[in-house]
């Protein structure tokens, strides 16, 4: 099993880790379960948003493979914003003008904040795809197999996996991060940047940054052996 952190419109770094996970999967022998979970935030921060989309659309690369697309907290920010909800200044501050340029769309500095939103959102509209939208719309809140639970962010302590609400699974961090109790399986997860992958007895964080670093890791659970694939630095 193969799971992908946060690409944040990195098409690049998510062609290159695809073919070493096909690769590694070509080699794996012991692998029972070949799947490949994605947990979130394809869009906004890096350059390539609109191309990450059209790739996964397409799943050239890993063809056949099943794969589950989890939702990620700037995706929500993007599929409400296409919605016409009124999350466009804060999707803006975290990334958001990125995704409209890859989608040729500019704010224009001559309107006021409001007018400026309301001009981008209507360029946009005629601008993403019906695939995009349909991709955005499928995509799925968590997912458990075996021994692990996978989520963009992270899990309520206390709350059983069955009872976590989209809120927190999108978008916790603490308590989350320093809780060192036990859920049901273990969590694997993205949205909090480390260096490296966060490996816990609870948990396992693999968002390390990207869209700025070149570091886009993928977890590969293999029997009991817990191992990584990731792109060199930029």
């Amino acid at each position: 099993m193969y799971a992908i952190g946060d690409i944040h419109g990195r098409r690049d770094l998510l062609e290159r880790l695809e073919t070493a996970v096909a690769e590694d999967l070509s080699r794996a022998h012991r692998l029972l379960r070949p799947i490949v979970v994605y947990l979130g935030d394809y869009v906004d921060r890096g350059s390539g948003s609109r191309q990450v989309l059209d790739h996964l659309v397409r799943n050239e690369i890993l063809e056949g493979m099943p794969r589950v697309l989890l939702r990620g907290n700037h995706d929500l920010w993007f599929r409400e914003f296409l919605r016409g909800a009124p999350v466009g200044e804060s999707w803006l501050q975290f990334g958001g003008e990125a995704t409209l340029a890859s989608y040729g769309v500019a704010l224009d500095a001559k309107l006021a904040p409001g007018q400026r939103l309301a001009r981008a959102a209507e360029q946009l509209a005629d601008r993403v795809p019906a695939a995009h939208r349909r991709l955005l719309d499928r995509l799925e809140a968590a997912f458990g197999l075996g021994d692990y639970f996978f989520c963009h962010a992270g899990i309520r302590p206390g709350v059983p996996l069955a009872r976590q609400s989209e809120e927190d699974l999108f978008w916790i961090r603490e308590p989350f991060l320093s809780w060192s109790g036990d859920a049901e399986k273990i969590v694997v997860h993205g949205h909090t940047i480390g260096q490296q992958p966060q490996i816990r007895r609870n948990r396992i964080g693999i968002d390390t940054g990207a869209y700025s670093t070149g570091v886009l890791t993928c977890l590969v659970l293999e029997g009991t052996e817990i191992r990584f694939l990731a792109t060199a630095p930029d």
